[in-house]
């Protein structure tokens, strides 16, 4: 859970608070480390999907070429080593939420695949033609200027307004100092490390 009162955290509760129920994608902003995908996990802790499953990817860490089996997933002998079939997250988070984190360092082919998902609200497996339905909510992450992307061209403007129908954007710890002396009782109990009123102030 989060850490602090300050009224920059409690702004940010405000909003997951606002938009937890609603049915249309969110959309986090934020600098790295300051948080986004506790964020995600409390939008679908208190939504009405809370008791589904969460699933969560980072964009920037997988491989381009294993974004599209890793979402939508594949069939037995779509590609050298698929041996067997496998449903992508797009199916396993079934009826709950899919975070997709630094959604800014996706390719431009996936953008446009994930898109017509978005739209369609159906997926196939790589290799298959048979439509799977969807009912997954969409959570996405960036520590990027998605509109500065837009214009570069870099990232597709129809997904980005797809995204955007709901957005927040999570403060770094600079703008919620008043916060620190609660964190640093936090993970000092946490360690199970005493902590003096030196170390609060």
């Amino acid at each position: 859970d989060f850490v602090g009162a300050s009224p920059a955290l409690a702004k940010l509760k405000s909003q997951i608070a606002q938009f937890a129920a609603a049915p249309y994608p969110v959309l986090i902003e934020g600098e790295s480390g300051s948080g986004k995908e506790l964020v995600a996990m409390r939008l679908h802790r208190l939504s009405p999907r809370a008791a589904r499953p969460y699933f969560s990817l980072n964009c920037a860490a997988i491989s381009p070429q294993l974004v599209e089996p890793t979402l939508f997933g594949y069939v037995k002998g779509a590609f050298t080593g698929a041996q067997a079939s496998k449903a992508g997250f797009f199916e396993d988070a079934a009826d709950g939420t899919l975070f997709l984190d630094e959604i800014g360092e996706l390719p431009l082919e996936m953008q446009a695949k994930l898109l017509r998902a978005l739209e369609e609200r159906v997926i196939r497996r790589l290799g298959s033609t048979t439509p799977v339905r969807l009912n997954v909510q969409i959570i996405a992450a960036t520590n990027r200027d998605l509109t500065q992307a837009v214009e570069r061209g870099t990232f597709r403007a129809d997904l980005f307004y797809r995204l955007d129908a709901l957005r927040m954007t999570v403060p770094p710890l600079r703008d919620r100092r008043e916060d620190i002396p609660a964190l640093v009782d936090h993970f000092c109990r946490k360690l199970q490390m005493p902590v003096t009123r030196e170390q609060r102030l």
